[in-house]
């Protein structure tokens, strides 16, 4: 459910929104911000495939040291697809949410590669940062970052109550906590979240965001 982090002593700490299967605009990112994979960390907020063709690029991030994400729908998506089978209502609804670059990676790796990533992929990060301390899903948390353990799953990966009210009640419990999921034109901040999903898929407007830009 949850994975935790210190504070990065050796370097930078990043946000980026949904990838989407964009590894090309992700590299460029990185390549602006001067990454440097030895001492900076990057944190995802989730949905690293589909819709992409460098879909399968993206999921591998997982395996970095450098790299770590939590589970988008999309992710839930492929693993229910793959699990049903083609032919299943679950493999449909996949192919509808952009899975058919699955065909021209080939199923049986994407198979292999989601089944080890999932185990590296959490609901929820916590990140240490500069004395604060930022969490991380992919939807929506709960209204009590304290009780992130007991949330429900589902919420965190596919709600959207928050954003679609424009509620700003500050989530207690955590500084701050960075989102995607739901397309904004540029990033949004209510009360203490942030989302940062700009749908590089479509606009090729990938976010990325120094952590403690949050914490200001």
């Amino acid at each position: 459910m949850l994975a935790t982090h210190p504070v990065n002593t050796r370097g930078r700490d990043f946000f980026v929104g949904d990838l989407h299967g964009q590894y090309r605009l992700l590299q460029e990112a990185l390549q602006d911000v001067a990454f440097n994979t030895s001492e900076d960390r990057l944190f995802c907020v989730g949905d690293l495939i589909d819709r992409g063709a460098g879909s399968l690029d993206c999921l591998k991030l997982v395996f970095m040291p450098w790299f770590h994400a939590v589970r988008g729908n999309h992710e839930e998506l492929a693993r229910n697809a793959l699990c049903d089978g083609e032919g299943s209502r679950a493999w449909e609804m996949w192919m509808i949410n952009g899975g058919g670059w699955v065909y021209d990676s080939g199923i049986g790796e994407m198979r292999d590669v989601l089944e080890s990533a999932l185990l590296d992929l959490p609901l929820a990060r916590e990140i240490a940062v500069m004395g604060g301390r930022l969490g991380m899903v992919h939807a929506e948390p709960p209204p009590d970052w304290s009780r992130i353990e007991e949330a429900d799953p589902q919420a965190l990966v596919w709600n959207r109550s928050r954003i679609q009210q424009g509620d700003e009640t500050t989530v207690a419990g955590i500084d701050a906590v960075v989102v995607g999921h739901t397309i904004v034109e540029r990033p949004l901040c209510l009360g203490n979240v942030h989302y940062i999903d700009t749908g590089a898929f479509s606009t090729g407007r990938l976010t990325m965001f120094e952590a403690r830009e949050f914490l200001v």
